[in-house]
């Protein structure tokens, strides 16, 4: 212990002694564990961390698939992940080896809820609320924070209606008052009791950008749920929950899937569904998997998973770098001292203790890194947080590091500084004593050349492998972006609300409409607006299978989707559809005219291959007895609605008040609209408040969920894909940099050793041409070396980013040739200023330092 104090308080005096080699390593430390720091931290909170829950390790998700959010029909193979509430029952009755099985909302967005309190002068909040069963806290193991969390005796129909409040909320959006406990809140105009809050660091049983803000019980549901013919609660082929509970010990979790899955096949036998002759197969192949549930609900790792992966690839890339460009530094630094080595050794001193010496000061370095990291890492944390989440409210991930995210920069900088110290130490601590008193000008080669050169090729070979990855994002991300969505996003904006949170029944819709189309219209500055159910690149689709008139019966396994949306009249030339044939949405397709619809491009090549007139065809959604409910009668320009990444759906428009003819109670949820459109004659100052009020003056409990520009919206689409361009393209760059800093390095120092060479080579008659051409060879040998090992890496990683990339080959020659010369460049430029400075050497100055 003696020796390794001693050892540190002699590595610090050595680093003062060299500020500009301690700052400059420092910094470049920094910047490369920062990088991995903050990364690290997102990897963390999204990827290892579990739920802040007693033993994480007991509890088990049904399911594995990100399946949202009311859905019907069999799932892609047969792989159930979202289910039915009786199912739900029927799957928990019958497995006694859970503990607890818990079901909870599969799909809430925020503005599902407008909550007002009882408190003086407090206005409506869109807020969000998770449907959870009796048991969800049970399952969990949580305690409250204040008051009581719902227990199974408030998931009862008739019980007195209570919710939870989470701690977040109830800090944020209330001021911790402590009188919000037991309180009266009207949740979509319902009054409710707020039994209490949740703990602190509970954000629900999975990691989103906006944690439910009330957990309230299923027996509520039809209440404070969304608006359907029969409530989801009741519906036996809804599938809307997922099922996470806390297993017995001693559980064979292969046993219990097993026998999960034959208990899913039994209840699906008694479905509608799966008693038609062609759905034996489909039955009997229908399965559950289980997959560990400490994590919760792992929605976001599936959606963020690959991406953050990458990242942290790269940023160990560059930290590689990093450690070959410092571990150039001590190799340079620890040569120039080699007459103090050798002294040292000539005295007795043994080589293990001094590569032990060397090593400290190497460790010490990455350590004062590690520090300086961390506060990079804080930094690039919070940027990244908002570049990745723009929107999100209450996001359960901290910028501040975790004890975690400080034991892995903690380790990180000890194996960094044992990274770029064991070379030079070793290399240093074998000089020969008897050749370094004599004096090392008197030799143009030593032990450091081969160590430099190969760390200068690996940070070449490195640099272009990420400079390709930038390349390929940044080129996917520019397709991606540039691409013809068919809209028009100029002077739009959306305002997103809920008529149904207000209260609003289905025979008062129109007259809502009516007046909020009235009253917007005059707003100044407004020229068009339209209601719709929801707006194109927004994240929402609302499908189903679609049976033609005259046509024979679809098989299970014929491709029927179609997407479709309610419209107001001035949608179509708000958002940029063009009518091709027939005629657009007008005033009067009204409640109780003609259904009728208008289909996109897509939907015509996709249901009329024969070149049919598509016109006055009719089809329905409820099966064959439905085929006659809806009549064509127009066609627009296509748009893409969803999936950026995919070819465009077939898709219909229908009236916003119009029902089918069959089974017409399956419209009611659709009558509500959830966005308004508008188009205005340039910018209008305020616009967002002047809608809120023009809301709040047609019903108080009427409010803005949400408020964008149409191309804001957009942009909003590509957030994750931006992030990842941005930060592959900033690593690239630093790759570059540091290698050519390492090449300039290692040229400078070449040339410095070599200048007795090169004096006498000028003093025989080289000229100063010679000489650049000299030193400019053996740099871009090296460089050349490096391209030649980067090139084939660079092409095999770059088919690990396939997945990630639209429309842009992983072997895209292009990119493959810019960053190639690209890299050429800066290593000519990194050569060539120790080139020139060898040119101007002064033979009898060179000479004498003989």
């Amino acid at each position: 212990m003696n020796r390794l104090i001693q050892d540190v308080k002699f590595a610090l005096r050595q680093l003062r002694k060299a500020p500009g080699f301690t700052a400059t390593a420092i910094i470049t430390l920094a910047l490369g564990i920062g990088a991995n720091a903050a990364i690290f931290t997102l990897v963390h909170a999204v990827l290892l961390k579990n739920l802040p829950v007693a033993d994480p390790k007991m509890l088990v998700r049904v399911g594995d698939r990100d399946d949202c959010c009311v859905n019907g029909g069999t799932p892609d193979g047969n792989d159930y992940s979202i289910f039915a509430s009786e199912l739900y029952t029927h799957l928990r009755d019958n497995t006694p080896e859970f503990e607890q099985l818990a079901a909870m909302q599969a799909g809430f967005g925020y503005g599902g809820i407008t909550a007002r309190s009882n408190r003086q002068g407090d206005l409506p909040k869109a807020l969000s609320g998770e449907m959870v069963t009796g048991n969800y806290f049970q399952v969990f193991g949580l305690k409250p924070y204040a008051g009581r969390l719902i227990a199974p005796s408030d998931d009862v129909i008739g019980a007195p209606m209570g919710v939870v409040m989470s701690y977040q909320t109830w800090e944020r959006e209330y001021g911790s008052d402590p009188s919000i406990v037991g309180s009266t809140f009207i949740l979509n105009t319902y009054p409710v009791t707020i039994l209490g809050i949740t703990p602190p660091g509970f954000y629900g049983d999975r990691i989103t950008d906006s944690p439910p803000n009330f957990y309230i019980p299923m027996a509520l549901e039809p209440q404070l749920g969304p608006a359907y013919p029969t409530s989801l609660l009741h519906h036996r082929e809804a599938n809307w929950v997922y099922l996470l509970g806390r297993v017995k010990p001693g559980t064979d979790r292969a046993q219990l899937q097993a026998k999960m899955s034959a208990s899913l096949r039994n209840y699906l036998a008694t479905l509608d569904l799966y008693k038609k002759q062609d759905m034996a197969k489909n039955l009997a192949a229908s399965h559950v998997v289980l997959t560990p549930g400490g994590a919760g609900i792992e929605n976001m790792q599936q959606e963020f998973g690959t991406g953050l992966k990458l990242l942290i690839t790269v940023s160990a890339l560059v930290l590689l770098i990093a450690c070959a460009n410092i571990a150039n530094l001590v190799l340079v630094r620890g040569m120039a001292r080699r007459a103090e080595t050798s002294i040292r050794m000539a005295l007795g001193a043994q080589r293990t203790r001094l590569i032990r010496q060397m090593l400290t000061e190497s460790v010490v370095l990455s350590c004062l890194g590690g520090i300086a990291g961390l506060l990079v890492a804080y930094g690039g944390t919070k940027l990244l947080l908002t570049s990745a989440f723009p929107d999100a409210i209450g996001l359960p991930i901290d910028a501040r590091p975790s004890l975690t995210v400080l034991g892995f920069a903690f380790g990180l900088s000890l194996l960094t500084g044992l990274i770029f110290g064991v070379a030079p130490a070793w290399v240093t601590s074998h000089s020969q004593p008897a050749e370094a008193l004599r004096g090392s000008n008197r030799t143009t080669s030593d032990r450091s050349g081969w160590v430099q050169r190969s760390l200068v090729i690996l940070q070449a070979a490195l640099s272009l492998v990420l400079l390709v990855g930038a390349g390929l994002m940044t080129k996917s991300l520019n397709k991606l972006e540039n691409q013809d969505f068919g809209v028009l996003t100029e002077n739009r904006v959306v305002a997103h609300f809920s008529p149904q949170n207000a209260g609003f029944k289905q025979d008062q819709l129109q007259a809502l409409y009516d007046r909020i189309d009235q009253e917007l219209h005059a707003l100044p500055g407004v020229e068009r607006v339209a209601l719709s159910l929801y707006t194109p690149l927004e994240g929402n689709n609302w499908g189903e299978g679609v049976f033609i008139q005259g046509r024979p019966e679809p098989g299970v396994n014929d491709s029927i989707g179609a997407s479709w949306l309610r419209v107001g009249p001035e949608f179509f030339d708000i958002v940029g559809h063009r009518v091709i044939r027939g005629r657009g949405i007008t005033v009067h397709d009204t409640a109780t005219s003609t259904p009728v619809v208008v289909v996109n491009e897509t939907f015509v090549k996709k249901f009329f291959t024969h070149g049919e007139n598509p016109i006055g065809a009719h089809f329905g959604v409820s099966g064959m007895e439905s085929a006659g409910d809806w009549e064509i009668v127009g066609v627009v320009s296509d748009i893409k609605y969803n999936d950026l990444k995919r070819p465009t759906r077939a898709m219909y428009f229908r009236p916003l008040l119009q029902v089918a003819h069959t089974k017409p109670e399956n419209d009611i949820r659709s009558l509500y609209a959830g966005a308004i459109m508008l188009q205005t004659k340039g910018q209008v100052e305020g616009l967002e408040s002047q809608i809120r009020h023009t809301l709040a003056k047609i019903d108080p409990n009427l409010t803005l969920t949400n408020y964008n520009t149409f191309a804001g919206q957009i942009r909003g689409q590509f957030n994750q894909e931006r992030l990842i361009a941005r930060l592959t393209t900033l690593f690239g760059l630093l790759a570059l940099v540091l290698a050519s800093v390492g090449l300039y390095g290692v040229t400078a120092y070449s040339v410095a050793r070599r200048t007795p060479e090169i004096g006498v080579r000028m003093a025989l008659g080289a000229n100063r041409s010679s000489v650049v051409g000299m030193v400019l060879r053996e740099a871009m040998l090296q460089a050349g070396i490096g391209l030649a090992v980067g090139i084939p890496v660079a092409w095999l990683s770059a088919r690990l980013v396939q997945s990630q990339l639209y429309n842009v080959g992983s072997h895209d020659a292009t990119v493959l040739a810019g960053a190639v010369l690209v890299l050429a460049v800066a290593a000519c430029l990194a050569g060539l200023i120790p080139a020139q400075r060898a040119a101007s050497t002064d033979p009898v100055k060179a000479l004498r330092t003989e």
